[in-house]
């Protein structure tokens, strides 16, 4: 029958239930639940994710999505972001948009309060927590991301409510010992622990913590905190014999402390540190203990030398992500310890470690095969040979990261392309000697290419986007500040990418109106775009841009002084989607800023 609704009349809740469950984006979920009384019900059943901003009165907006999602498992509360009450002023309003209404009405008459007050409504407080522990029975997991307000007495209350919690953040909490004990005490099931920038707790709370529940903790974050010394890693590794991933920053933290987590935690697979502290007989142990280690990175550490490097290649097999970032004293040799002895490493980065050049790099290309991402970041003594050695050993390299590296050229650019053919991402800034022989290779080789970032590489011209165009399927692409690059480039992108999604043209200086109009034809998937500081573009081109580029969210577009008011109010009224416009200020006319007001970005200094 014509008109029939053989959904709801067919369909049982269960089923109506499941089907929501598997739909993916909020976006989906919104307009599910405005489908019919009946899936505005369920919607609110099938909902096990909130994530919420910390501003504009959260504690009573917990209580009222408390009252709306009861299956909800996992809540994500960030001081960082603000709320949007789903507020909508209309002739017909149901009883909880009249609530939300009067609630949003209640909280500007309020405003007159003091405003040491009016500061502490926009936060997060120990009553909201309370009631995300009354009103999310189910909690598993709760992430209260620098909700300054929050002291023990709410984390006590969550810990006394929610035994069933698996995952806690308390990133930048002012939580105390005597609430990290209650955790312990309460949450057998914990699992999974963020304690960064946690500045007001010491050795006590932790040690109490890894005493109650350390049996069942796997993941382990502290930063920060400085009262936090060896005396809790000791309880740690006497107490957490699961833990898998330990994150550590602190100069507090010395040997002691992570030689008893190496010998206490023989499952441990993702170790962090940034302990400036600790010396060699430290990473030793973890390299004598952690047989299971997966992940290393290893931040400023300026007391240890290539002696921790090779205990960790002879006994870290199943190392498979590293990265050393400002290690002063390695070199080559620790490097090639490495690559010698743990093959099955897949992501490599090297960070501003001066003392690691090509010799080193050469041993990755030739004893790990399956490297798949490569980061070397101002290494300034890794030349082309390295990276021909990489190109010719590391078949399924997917991702190359190159920053600052002034030995690095043409040559070492080719051999990467000819070789690492499944290459999908290429990011190079600052490299001066790479020119258009090596971007070309890339081009008429790497046929799986989708992100391109070539910033600031001067030598660069039109030919090698014109190689691009034609071999590469991109969708991200950067070239801010090659300032030979112009419209023929972009051109050939335009017609050669129809994937395309974001552009970043800024600082291109022979760049045009035409290769805007391209752009408008023949990428209309185009979402992100900055053409800061080209002076040769016009209003003109950005009329032709946004006539078809109907999926434009955001556009930068500052000290572009052939663009006036009347592009940028032609950008705000053709773009349905666009949800931010960098622009001078003086350039907004009073008009577009009625009617465009939230998505207009101004320069911090007015021009």
């Amino acid at each position: 029958m014509r008109g029939h609704d053989w959904i709801n009349t067919c369909l049982p809740d269960e089923l109506i239930l499941e089907i929501l469950r598997r739909v993916d984006s909020k976006a989906n979920h919104d307009s599910c639940s405005l489908v019919c009384k009946r899936w505005l019900a369920l919607e609110r059943l099938s909902r096990t994710i909130l994530r919420i901003g910390a501003s504009g009165s959260p504690d009573l907006f917990v209580k009222l999505l408390a009252q709306r999602f009861v299956n909800v498992k996992a809540v994500h509360i960030d001081e960082r972001l603000s709320i949007s009450l789903p507020v909508k002023v209309g002739k017909r309003r149901r009883r909880d948009e009249n609530s939300l209404t009067s609630f949003k009405l209640h909280y500007a008459a309020d405003k007159s309060g003091s405003e040491g007050e009016d500061c502490e409504s926009f936060c997060l407080t120990d009553a909201g927590v309370t009631a995300v522990a009354d009103g999310f029975s189910k909690l598993e997991k709760l992430s209260l991301i620098w909700c300054s307000n929050v002291t023990s007495l709410g984390i006590i209350s969550l810990a006394q409510k929610c035994s069933f919690l698996k995952s806690l953040d308390l990133q930048g909490c002012y939580i105390g010992d005597q609430g990290l004990a209650v955790v312990g005490k309460c949450c057998k099931q914990l699992e999974d622990l963020n304690l960064r920038f946690c500045e007001s707790l010491t050795d006590a709370g932790l040690v109490d913590l890894a005493t109650g529940c350390g049996k069942s903790l796997k993941s382990l974050g502290v930063a920060a905190c400085a009262r936090i010394t060896d005396k809790s890693l000791e309880a740690v590794g006497s107490h957490c014999k699961s833990l898998e991933a330990l994150s550590l920053d602190s100069e507090f933290i010395r040997n002691q402390g992570i030689i008893t987590i190496a010998q206490g935690c023989p499952l441990l697979k993702v170790l962090k540190l940034q302990c400036i502290s600790v010396t060699d007989e430290a990473l030793i142990a973890v390299g004598v203990s952690c047989l299971s280690l997966e992940m290393l990175a290893l931040y400023s550490f300026q007391q240890f030398t290539n002696k921790g490097l090779f205990s960790i290649g002879k006994g870290c097999k199943k190392l498979k992500n590293l990265t050393l970032s400002d290690c002063n004293f390695l070199n080559d040799k620790g490097l090639e310890a490495i690559a010698t002895g743990c093959t099955e490493l897949t992501h490599l980065e090297v960070n501003g470690c001066h003392n690691i050049g090509t010799i080193g790099l050469e041993s990755v290309g030739k004893s790990c095969p399956r490297l798949t991402e490569l980061a070397l970041l101002y290494c300034q003594r890794i030349g082309n040979f390295a990276l021909h050695e990489v190109g010719r050993g590391c078949k399924y390299l997917q991702a190359l990261h190159l920053v600052d590296c002034s030995s690095i050229g043409d040559e070492a650019i080719c051999s990467i392309a000819k070789g690492c053919r499944n290459l999908k991402k290429l990011h190079i800034r600052r490299c001066y000697e790479v020119g258009n022989k090596g971007i070309i290779a890339v081009g008429e080789h790497c046929h799986s290419l989708t992100e391109l970032s070539l910033r600031f590489c001067d030598r660069l011209q039109d030919e090698a986007l014109i190689a691009i165009g034609q071999g590469c399927p991109l969708q991200h692409l950067n070239v801010s500040g090659c300032n030979q690059i112009g419209d023929a480039g972009i051109i050939a992108i335009a017609r050669g990418c129809p994937q395309l999604t974001y552009l970043d043209a800024s600082v291109l200086q022979n760049l045009g109106d035409m290769a805007l109009a391209e752009l408008g034809e023949g990428c209309p998937l185009l979402k992100d775009i900055v053409i800061s500081h080209c002076h040769r573009i016009t209003d003109i081109g950005l009329s032709h841009l946004v006539k078809n580029c109907q999926m434009l969210e955001s556009c930068h577009m500052v000290y572009c002084p052939g663009i006036t008011a009347a592009g940028v109010a032609t950008m705000v009224t053709s773009c349905p989607n666009i949800k931010k416009v960098l622009v001078e200020k003086w350039k907004v006319s009073p008009r577009t800023k009625r009617r465009a007001g939230s998505v207009l970005s101004y320069l911090c200094v007015d021009l």
